[in-house]
């Protein structure tokens, strides 16, 4: 069975950094689209950022644009999301999900198939 496994999760102070990535299990994620989904407290899931599958990437939250980077190894299975400069705004879960028909910025059940089992990013002082 699929599995997308996250990584990278925890507290960090305002202006920190993180790094999560995501790694598939039983999929090839070399044909796939990856975004990143987040949910703050008491909000809607968000589309963050996507990649595509010819590595082109697509960041949806206007906050973030600057701040975020994502990359992709294939030979790892992994995408990665570089979070810098991070704010308060950006608590929440975050999820990887992947998407056989390229990026969009909701959470498609029809479009997104697969999914990890969020990781929880809280930025505090």
């Amino acid at each position: 069975q699929v599995h997308l496994v996250e990584s990278g999760g925890g507290s960090v102070q305002p202006g920190g950094s993180l790094t999560l990535s995501c790694t598939a299990s039983d999929l090839t994620l070399d044909y796939y689209a990856i975004a990143w989904f987040r949910q703050a407290p008491g909000k809607e899931r968000e589309g963050v950022s996507c990649v595509s599958s010819s590595a082109i990437s697509t960041f949806w939250t206007d906050s973030v644009k600057g701040r975020f980077t994502m990359t992709r190894d294939n030979a790892k299975n992994t995408v990665y999301l570089q979070m810098n400069s991070l704010k308060p705004e950006d608590t929440g879960v975050y999820y990887c999900a992947t998407s056989g028909y390229g990026c969009y910025d909701k959470p498609l059940q029809d479009l997104y198939d697969h999914w990890g089992q969020g990781t929880q990013i809280t930025v505090s002082s």
